[in-house]
């Protein structure tokens, strides 16, 4: 029995396939054409080149990056001008008096120590100076920090940073929900390209010049920090919790920040790139991602091949790569048979 079950299965196979092969009259035989068409694939704008000075680390610099944006170009001017020259005048200060001090006051020339124990004025001096110093200091840094938490208006983007052991990821709600990954490049493939060591990526995040930028942060694993210090923009992310924050890129270029929290061995190892081009630039990068601008249709199968700006195929979901995964239908023509006399 056990061996009469698949020679039975075998000689029914055999005697089947033919049946199902057989061909139809050759008069009726109709020739299929199998056309292939895809939905429109938009074509990535070229990637911009880092330069040397903007965005990344300087080489023999001691001062805080070239701010790009409204909060980082004021907080780059209250460390300049205001917290630098007050440091500085406290420290030559102390310095001064320190050595006055130990001069003027040592055994040779002051063999009899002074037994004064109070001095109003000085008291009064040493109180109130630091108070001041204190509410000079206060008044911009708070203002700072209200800008820094300012809600965006509704022409805001919304971008989802999403911190992994140990790399990123990004999603785009604003524009169909397409997601793309973000690793560290290997120092050959980083050097091959012109770009930073230890801070280039293999996908960067692409933003508009000039528009909004609302940046909600979360974890899939332990607590992470997205930091752009050309942005003046650091936000932790937490497992289970949406931070928010925002910022306004006001020049076009490539920009690089990294994860700035203790998250495990590889921690220093998921930087973050960011590159701002002008609207147009980023609505075609969108489209080549298979997302659309919000407000615009997705392009169909029976458009032409050449779509506009901002126009795409809808996001695709599966690989997690946000990249476009065109899909291909085959239509059939059936022919007609040809006419007898």
């Amino acid at each position: 029995m056990r061996l009469l079950t698949p020679v039975l299965i075998a000689l029914g196979l055999a005697f089947s396939a033919p049946v199902i092969a057989q061909p139809g009259p050759a008069a009726a035989t109709a020739t299929v054409t199998d056309a292939t068409t895809a939905a429109p694939v938009i074509a990535a704008p070229a990637q911009l080149k880092p330069a040397a000075d903007v965005g990344q680390p300087m080489a023999k610099s001691y001062t805080i990056q070239p701010q790009v944006t409204k909060n980082g170009e004021y907080a780059l001017w209250m460390h300049d001008w205001l917290l630098m020259p007050i440091i500085t005048v406290i420290s030559v200060f102390v310095l001064a008096l320190l050595g006055w001090v130990s001069f003027r006051y040592r055994r040779a020339a002051n063999p009899v120590p002074s037994k004064t124990t109070h001095n109003t004025l000085i008291e009064v001096v040493w109180t109130l100076v630091p108070v001041l110093i204190l509410v000079a200091i206060s008044i911009p840094s708070i203002a700072l920090l209200a800008k820094q938490y300012e809600p965006v208006g509704k022409d805001a983007i919304t971008i989802k940073a999403i911190g992994n052991q140990w790399y990123w990821s990004y999603e785009y709600p604003d524009h169909g929900g397409f997601e793309i990954v973000s690793n560290m490049l290997p120092d050959a493939e980083a050097k091959r390209r012109g770009e930073p060591r230890l801070l280039a990526v293999d996908n960067r995040v692409v933003v508009p010049v000039g528009v909004p930028i609302r940046v909600l942060t979360t974890s899939n694993d332990v607590i992470h920090s997205f930091a752009m210090p050309a942005f003046w923009t650091k936000m932790d992310a937490v497992p289970g919790r949406i931070n928010e924050t925002s910022f306004t890129v006001e020049k076009p270029g490539v920009y690089y920040g990294a994860c700035s929290e203790l998250c495990g061995a590889r921690h220093g190892f998921m930087p973050i790139a960011i590159e701002a081009v002008a609207p147009a630039q980023f609505a075609q990068w969108i489209a080549s991602k298979g997302g659309k601008m919000p407000g615009a249709k997705p392009m169909t199968a029976a458009a032409t091949g050449d779509a506009p700006l901002g126009m795409g195929v809808p996001p695709k979901v599966g690989d997690g790569s946000g990249k476009p995964m065109p899909s291909a239908t085959p239509l059939t023509t059936p022919a007609t048979a040809p006419a007898t006399k």
